[in-house]
């Protein structure tokens, strides 16, 4: 059977104090769920820059992965404000995030800066979390056109190495409902095919975020890897409860 990918992102919702509170309150559960134990599971956690730190020492001796949100485009330098790809690995990151739909729309980041980034990503050995989807709702297999082509230009001159591509249509990200069931599946599906012809890709994986919560992996089956949970995480026992059915949807 099949690995599954459960992810987490933080975003700015959790002072210092509360990330705390909840890597500890996450960690205990964690520690005895046996498909993360197993590596039926992966799972990992995008926390802020500031609290990367506490949550790799929480879950110390666990598979959990932990991420950045972003990462520059720059290896080093006087670029002041950014983080470096090689010192998020330093910390024990191993997961970079980019690309977002947030980045794009608040920081003005291109297809070129969303390039640059994944390239730094892998050059340090972080796993890119390349963040794709259309902006407008819109027929699937056009849908499917436009994230191909993103996911392309995403990975513009990049080295080899696995990337998890989280598909998150622009229009569903904080929507009360995730996209349509065949919506995903065909998007999905064009994403995986994209990879698979990618001899410098394997190993990758396809996930769905924007409005992803209980349920939704058992109503996919195989048409994805994972899902990539936003607030819905924010209760632990919630979190936990994606991760039972990422053991029963493989």
């Amino acid at each position: 059977m099949s690995k599954k990918v459960v992810g987490v992102s933080l975003k700015m919702y959790f002072g210092h104090e509360r990330a705390h509170t909840w890597f500890d309150q996450v960690c205990e559960r964690v520690r005895g769920h046996e498909g993360v134990a197993s590596g039926a599971v992966e799972f990992f956690i995008t926390p802020t820059f500031l609290q990367i730190g506490p949550a790799v020492g929480a879950f110390a001796g666990t598979p959990v992965r932990i991420g950045g949100q972003d990462v520059a485009a720059e290896a080093s330098g006087a670029f002041t404000g950014e983080v470096s790809a090689s010192e998020l690995a330093e910390i024990g990151a191993s997961i970079a995030e980019i690309g977002h739909a947030e980045r794009r729309r608040l920081f003005g980041e291109t297809d070129q800066v969303v390039a640059a980034k994944t390239r730094q990503a892998l050059d340090a050995g972080l796993t890119p979390l390349l963040c794709i989807g259309e902006t407008e709702q819109q027929d699937p297999q056009d849908a499917a056109v436009v994230a191909a082509r993103q996911l392309a230009a995403s990975l513009a001159g990049a080295p080899a190495g696995a990337v998890i591509v989280a598909y998150e249509p622009v229009w569903a990200i904080g929507a009360p409902e995730p996209a349509g069931h065949d919506h995903i599946r065909v998007v999905a599906a064009g994403l995986r095919a994209a990879l698979d012809v990618d001899p410098m890709r394997a190993g990758s994986t396809v996930i769905y975020g924007g409005a992803a919560g209980p349920g939704l992996l058992t109503a996919l089956g195989d048409a994805v890897d994972g899902v990539f949970l936003g607030r819905f995480a924010h209760a632990p026992d919630a979190l936990m409860s994606v991760l039972d059915e990422a053991v029963s949807a493989r």
